[in-house]
């Protein structure tokens, strides 16, 4: 059986999706997938081993010059490969109009995706020839394994789902792996940023810790900020600029992992390493960490400065039985 997936984005989105492969694979004896996902998470779905083809589309760039000549060719590219193959089923995970229109209605096959009161987006269930109910109140992860087990027809397991892709880097752990923590420091939004002097805090209080701390950056303003938080301490490491699956393996051997709310947190979780992530105006509710070890640490008034580094330290002595 052959089955073509449709989430294209976020990476928090796409990494939700991954515990639904696993299910389905246990399921069905000798389904295989292809996955249309964004060119900026195309190294991900390649981590299952159920995944066969990824198939990296460009909607976020395209739509900058949607007519222009090169944007035109690209566009047909992807529609010629997406169409090669006849799946036995299609299946929308994402929900968004955009999705439903530009990539799912374009594929060959039985298209199923979220009925009009599940879907993020109602109007994408009207390109769906099956629509499944999907109640709302819990985790997506969880949403997404029941849109897969109603589209394919099995029981959705009771026990927590199963990212599957940790295996991927077990042959690849880094030299040093299980003797540093990562400090995932860098998000999106400045009201979702810990400040600086609270990572330094921290630095400082794990001093004695025996740990290295790795800070990771993707952007230069990112890099910037992990060289003012590392300055002064020798155990602390700014790691260069890297692809998705390099950080993935700097995450893998991590001893723990510090978080401000943002994809990679997501990742971290997939990857089975324990984690705190720090929240502020966000609430975790049913899209935050899904995973082993996975903690969240809310700011009790919004305000992620509240978390004080000392308070968040005792957290990682009781969760991550680290020991000064």
């Amino acid at each position: 059986m052959r089955v073509l997936i449709v989430k294209t984005s976020s990476m928090g989105d796409v990494l939700h999706t991954l515990p639904a492969l696993t299910d389905a694979a246990q399921a069905i004896e000798g389904i295989r997938f292809d996955w249309v996902v964004e060119e900026g998470f195309a190294q991900i779905p390649g981590w299952h081993d159920a995944v066969d083809n990824v198939i990296p589309v460009a909607l976020r760039r395209w739509r900058k010059a949607w007519f222009s000549a090169p944007i035109k060719a690209e566009r047909q590219a992807f529609r010629t490969r997406l169409q090669a193959t006849r799946y036995d089923t299609v299946i929308d995970a994402q929900g968004l109009l955009k999705s439903a229109a530009l990539v799912t209605r374009l594929a060959h096959g039985t298209k199923h995706g979220m009925d009009w009161h599940s879907a993020r987006e109602p109007l994408a269930s009207l390109f769906y020839n099956r629509r499944h109910q999907i109640p709302k109140p819990q985790h997506a992860v969880e949403r997404t394994r029941e849109l897969f087990a109603k589209s394919l027809g099995y029981d959705k397991p009771i026990t927590q789902g199963d990212y599957a892709i940790a295996r991927h880097f077990l042959n690849h752990l880094n030299p040093d792996a299980g003797h540093y923590a990562v400090f995932l420091h860098a998000t999106t939004r400045d009201d979702k940023h810990w400040p600086e002097s609270h990572w330094r805090e921290l630095i400082a209080l794990m001093a004695d810790s025996g740990l290295r701390i790795k800070l990771p950056w993707g952007a230069p303003h990112e890099e910037e900020r992990a060289r003012r938080l590392a300055e002064g301490f020798d155990y602390v490491e700014v790691l260069p600029r890297m692809s998705l699956e390099e950080v993935a393996r700097e995450l893998a051997g991590a001893r723990f992992v510090v978080s401000v709310d943002t994809g990679l947190s997501h990742l971290t979780a997939a990857l089975d390493r324990p984690n705190i992530t720090l929240y502020g105006p966000t609430d975790p509710g049913l899209i935050g960490g899904y995973g082993k070890n996975q903690v969240a640490c809310c700011a009790k008034n919004k305000d992620i400065s509240d978390i004080a580094s000392k308070d968040l330290l005792l957290e990682i002595k009781s969760l991550f039985d680290y020991h000064i």
